[in-house]
């Protein structure tokens, strides 16, 4: 595995519960910014069909619906940012998720050289995001996607994510979204503020363009 270098480029990280487009809007900035999208769930699942020692302990946690354990997921991540990919910068998804997650962070950002540019947080409506999974689980035959189940999953995500927007915040990296409406507006109201904290050049066009 190639180690990262710690060049200058952008390193970011986008919050939000599930449902808030999330993904979608990752894979569209990662493209804009020129550097990798990394999604720990994308990562775990990965190792859970090769079945990887990782992914075997790693699938009992996800079949429960729980949140994998910080120090798996910690390993994960860190391994994945010291490939050379991510040495010009990074997109992270799904990571941190608590508040010893970012304390992880902090060390392997520390111990690189290098820092966060900001941290965008995609806010929605609830019953809003629960109507988008119920509608996504009913498109994909997921039974078991219940409305309770969503429920508890967004309640996990108030217990246990949304402290991070607090950390954040305090730091001034935090830059709030609305999540809703035509992905493309979303696109450009994140690329606006993008723009606005210099993290972007301003070159007046629309990135969803």
């Amino acid at each position: 595995m190639s180690r990262a270098t710690s060049e200058s480029g952008t390193r970011l990280l986008l919050i939000g519960p599930p449902g808030a487009g999330k993904g979608t809007q990752a894979a569209r900035l990662a493209e804009l910014l020129g550097v990798p999208a990394v999604s720990t769930g994308d990562i775990f699942r990965w190792n859970v069909k090769n079945e990887t020692e990782l992914g075997l302990q790693a699938k009992a946690f996800m079949d429960a619906g729980q949140y994998v354990p910080d120090s798996l997921t910690n390993a994960i991540v860190h391994d994945r940012l010291q490939e050379a990919d991510a040495g010009a910068g990074f997109l992270l998804d799904g990571y941190p998720r608590t508040t010893e997650q970012v304390s992880e962070l902090d060390r392997l950002l520390h111990s690189d050289g290098t820092h966060l540019d900001g941290v965008v947080q995609l806010v929605a409506d609830r019953d809003e995001v629960v109507s988008r999974l119920l509608k996504r689980a009913d498109e994909q035959g997921r039974s078991d996607d219940t409305e309770e189940v969503i429920r508890h999953r967004l309640a996990l995500y108030d217990e246990q994510t949304a402290p991070l927007i607090e950390v954040y915040g305090r730091r001034g990296l935090l830059i709030e979204i609305d999540g809703l409406g035509p992905v493309d507006d979303v696109t450009d109201r994140i690329v606006a503020q993008l723009v606005e904290r210099g993290i972007l050049p301003g070159d007046g066009e629309s990135a969803a363009s």
